[in-house]
C-alpha cells in the first residue's frame, strides 16, 4: 500500500514536468513551422531537454525541491522562447546561457550541501567581491548613466551579479556567528562601490537584502526603522546627485511629456500591455520589439503583449510560489546559517522581481535590474540560477536531515 501511495504522490510532479516540456516543445515547434529555420526545430528539442535535466536530473544527484525546480525552469525556458521569437540570435545565446546556468546551479547546490567550514572561504569571497566591484570603475564604460559593466572583446560582464552570491553567503555566515560589525562593514563596502558605479538599482537590492538579513538575525524593529529611514535618505541623495535618476523619476511621473524622447520606452511598454489585453495577440504576432530594451528591462511587457494579462498573472504567481517555497525552506533549516541563507536568497529574488515588474507597469520608477530567469544576459541568467542553487543546497541539507532522523527513529523502534 505504501508503495502504491508513493507512486500516486509522484505522479503529479511528473505530470507537471511533462506539461511544461510539452508547452515549450509546441511553442518552438509553432515558431519552426512559421519560419522554417532549423534552429527553431533544434530548440524545440533542446529546451525541453534542459528542463528535464534541470528538474528530474537533479533529483538523481541529491534530494531536491521538485516544485522549486519546475517553476524555475519554466521561467528560464519562457525567457528563451520570447527572446528567440523576437531575436533568434539572442534566443540561441540565451539557450546557451540557460544550459551553463543549470550547471552552475548544480555546482552551488553541492557547495552548500558539502562545504563544512566557511570561515576562510568567507574571507576570500569578501576580498574577491571588493576586487570585482572595483573593476568597472577602472576598466568599465558608462551605459545608461551607470558604470557597472566591464567589456572583454565582444563579451560583457556585470560583476555585481556575481558579487550578489558572495553577499548572500558572507552576510549570512557572519550574522550566524553573531559578527555584526564585519557583516555591516562588508555590506557598506559593497553599497559604497555600487554608488560610485551609479548603479542604484543593484544598490537597492543589496541594501534591501542586507536589511532583511539583519532583521532576521536580530529581530530588532528599531533596526528596520533606521534602515528604512536610511534608504529614504539614500534615495533622496541619489536623486540630488545623479542626473539619470532625476530623468527616470520625471519619466515615471509623466512619460507622455516626451513620447518621442526620454519617455518613449515606458510609453511603448504601456501601449504594448494595453494592446495585449487579457489573452494577448498571440505568439509571434506582436510588435513589442519597438521597445528599445524589449529583451532586457521590458521583457515582462513583451510577455503581457503576446500572451496576455492572464498569462502574466500566472507568471507572477510562479514567482510568488518560488518565494513561498523559499521561506518554507528557510523555516525548516537546522542551522542559523542555512536559515539566513535561504531567507536571503528568497528576499533577493522577491525584491528584484518586484522592482523590475513595478517599473514595467509604471508602479515605481524604472531601475536597471533584470527580471530573474527571463531577461536576456548571461551574467543575469547564471547568477539567478546560482541563487536557486544555493536555495536548493539548503533544501537538500534539510531533506538529508529528515532522512537521518527517520533512520534513527526506525533503528530506535527496532531496538524496542
Amino acid at each position: 500500500m505504501r508503495e502504491k501511495s508513493g507512486k500516486r504522490r509522484a505522479q503529479p510532479g511528473r505530470a507537471m514536468l511533462a506539461a511544461v516540456m510539452l508547452f515549450f516543445f509546441l511553442g518552438f515547434f509553432l515558431l519552426a513551422l512559421n519560419d522554417g529555420e532549423w534552429k527553431s526545430f533544434l530548440l524545440a528539442v533542446l529546451v525541453p531537454l534542459i528542463i528535464f535535466i534541470g528538474t528530474a536530473g537533479m533529483s538523481k544527484l541529491f534530494p531536491s525541491d521538485q516544485l522549486l525546480l519546475a517553476l524555475t525552469n519554466f521561467l528560464c525556458a519562457l525567457g528563451v522562447l520570447v527572446l528567440y521569437r523576437l531575436n533568434p540570435e539572442k534566443g540561441m545565446t540565451q539557450a546557451g546561457n540557460y544550459g551553463v546556468g543549470v550547471a552552475c546551479m548544480v555546482a552551488c547546490t553541492y557547495v552548500v550541501r558539502y562545504v563544512p567550514r566557511w570561515k576562510w572561504l568567507t574571507v576570500l569571497m569578501m576580498l574577491g567581491s571588493a576586487g570585482l566591484l572595483v573593476l568597472p570603475l577602472v576598466f568599465g564604460r558608462e551605459t545608461n548613466g551607470a558604470k557597472n559593466w566591464i567589456y572583454i572583446g565582444s563579451h560583457s560582464l556585470q560583476p555585481s551579479e556575481i558579487v550578489k552570491l558572495a553577499l548572500l553567503l558572507c552576510v549570512s555566515w557572519l550574522l550566524s556567528q553573531r559578527r555584526f560589525f564585519p557583516a555591516l562593514l562588508f555590506s557598506g563596502m559593497c553599497l559604497g562601490l555600487l554608488m560610485l558605479q551609479k548603479d542604484l538599482g543593484t544598490a537597492l537590492l543589496y541594501y534591501g537584502v542586507a536589511l532583511i538579513l539583519f532583521f532576521a538575525a536580530t529581530g530588532s524593529r528599531l533596526l528596520v526603522l533606521c534602515g528604512v529611514a536610511g534608504a529614504g535618505g539614500g534615495a533622496f541623495a541619489g536623486y540630488q546627485m545623479f542626473a539619470h535618476v532625476k530623468r527616470r523619476v520625471a519619466i515615471w511621473l509623466n512619460p507622455w511629456a516626451d513620447t518621442q524622447g526620454a519617455g518613449y520606452q515606458i510609453v511603448q511598454s504601456l501601449i504594448a500591455i494595453v494592446n495585449g489585453g487579457f489573452w494577448g495577440v498571440g505568439l509571434g504576432l506582436g510588435n513589442a520589439s519597438v521597445i528599445p530594451e524589449y529583451y532586457n528591462d521590458f521583457i515582462f511587457s513583451v510577455i503581457l503583449h503576446e500572451f496576455g494579462v492572464i498569462f502574466g498573472l500566472i507568471v507572477l504567481c510562479m514567482y510568488l510560489f518560488i518565494v513561498i517555497r523559499g521561506m518554507m525552506i528557510a523555516r525548516r533549516s537546522r542551522t542559523v546559517f542555512h536559515s539566513l541563507l535561504a531567507a536571503g536568497c528568497t528576499a533577493m529574488l522577491a525584491l528584484q522581481t518586484f522592482v523590475i515588474i513595478g517599473g514595467n507597469i509604471k508602479l515605481i520608477p524604472l531601475t536597471g535590474v533584470t527580471l530573474p530567469f527571463i531577461s536576456y544576459g548571461g551574467t543575469s541568467m547564471v547568477s539567478s540560477l546560482c541563487v536557486i542553487g544555493l536555495l536548493q543546497g539548503v533544501a537538500s541539507r534539510n531533506e538529508a536531515g529528515v532522512n537521518e532522523d527517520r533512520e534513527l527513529a526506525m533503528q530506535g523502534g527496532g531496538g524496542l
